[in-house]
């Protein structure tokens, strides 16, 4: 098999760096392009200081429109305005990462129809998809920690949802929350009951669960460490511990990187890394699932290469065979 041909447009952020470091050891891949207008013939490792010694390619402002696969790394909602100026070929295969056509309502954009690429949840349709929107970070932990119930139909009262993430996902231009000087030894919510991903995160247990009304309360919180998403979620539920456990490790036998374990977890356990790791516990009635990922791989890049790998009928671990920290 000839290598795919890779173009990535808005490469000088978070979520481009740690894609970058994914494709350029990725057997399957060959990177043709990194588009940056503001570090056009620039290294790239001038953006992404580790990749020095690894690459000796270049930020360009020029696009092939011919590349086989086109990663969007753009910020929130100026995906469909970088497509509507460029155009690329018909056998130009989209994955997004933004959040331009994740809901129903924005799938299809021009002749282009995008299939919502959270695996667990639409791993037949992303194999033949040609146009790939791409989870976010909180909606990915969230929902692997929901759909085996969904799936049940056992979300019958309200879903509370309280997550932590790193600095890394409030992206790289500096702010006045991302400031060494607050982040750090501070804790803080923000959106709270009105995070952007709990549009996508309803759809997808809909899904599974036509009957699902009730509400998902879910606080958001930014954490004093770099890389990480660590959500708690609970609500009633009708039955034992090993009855959850069993529930959730049926729905995700054949999962790649979504797995089960029976004691508890911590983040460290998947920074840098594209697991999700879920642990249950049930008592009084209520069901407490948590999950954690890391935000920028299983949570963004990780998850489009993932998702790059099923459209191209590669195995689903390769390039992501990759080990976390535990110190």
């Amino acid at each position: 098999m000839s290598k795919i041909k890779i173009g990535i447009i808005g490469g000088s952020g978070y979520t481009a760096g740690e894609l970058l470091r994914l494709l350029i050891h990725h057997p399957n891949a060959e990177i043709d392009f990194v588009f940056s207008t503001t570090n056009a013939g620039k290294p790239l490792h001038v953006a992404h200081a580790d990749l020095i010694g690894d690459t000796e390619l270049l930020f360009t402002d020029k696009v092939n429109p011919e590349v086989d696969v086109l990663f969007l790394c753009l910020g929130h909602g100026r995906s469909k305005a970088f497509l509507e100026a460029n155009v690329f070929s018909k056998n130009t295969k989209v994955i997004d990462l933004g959040n331009d056509f994740r809901l129903m309502a924005d799938k299809k954009f021009q002749d282009r129809d995008f299939i919502y690429g959270l695996p667990e949840l639409n791993k037949e349709a992303i194999v033949n998809a040609k146009n790939i929107a791409n989870p976010g970070c909180f909606a990915t932990a969230i929902q692997l920690g929901l759909l085996p119930l969904a799936k049940a139909e056992k979300i019958i009262e309200a879903v509370h949802v309280n997550a932590t993430t790193g600095s890394t996902g409030a992206g790289v231009s500096p702010g006045a929350t991302t400031h060494f000087s607050w982040r750090d030894n501070n804790f803080s919510s923000y959106r709270v009951f009105s995070h952007q991903h709990l549009g996508e995160i309803n759809q997808s247990i809909q899904q599974l669960q036509e009957s699902h009304k009730t509400p998902i309360f879910f606080i958001p919180n930014r954490g004093n460490f770099s890389k990480g998403i660590y959500a708690t979620l609970y609500t009633k539920f009708d039955g034992n511990v090993e009855q959850a456990i069993k529930l959730y490790k049926d729905f995700y036998k054949n999962a790649e990187f979504t797995v089960i374990s029976e004691t508890p977890i911590s983040l460290k356990q998947v920074v840098n890394t594209n697991k999700c790791i879920l642990h249950i516990e049930v008592k009084d009635g209520m069901i407490l699932i948590t999950s954690v990922i890391d935000n920028l791989i299983k949570g963004a890049a990780g998850q489009a290469v993932h998702n790059m790998n099923l459209m191209f009928g590669l195995d689903e671990k390769t390039g992501l065979n990759l080990k976390s920290s535990g110190f």
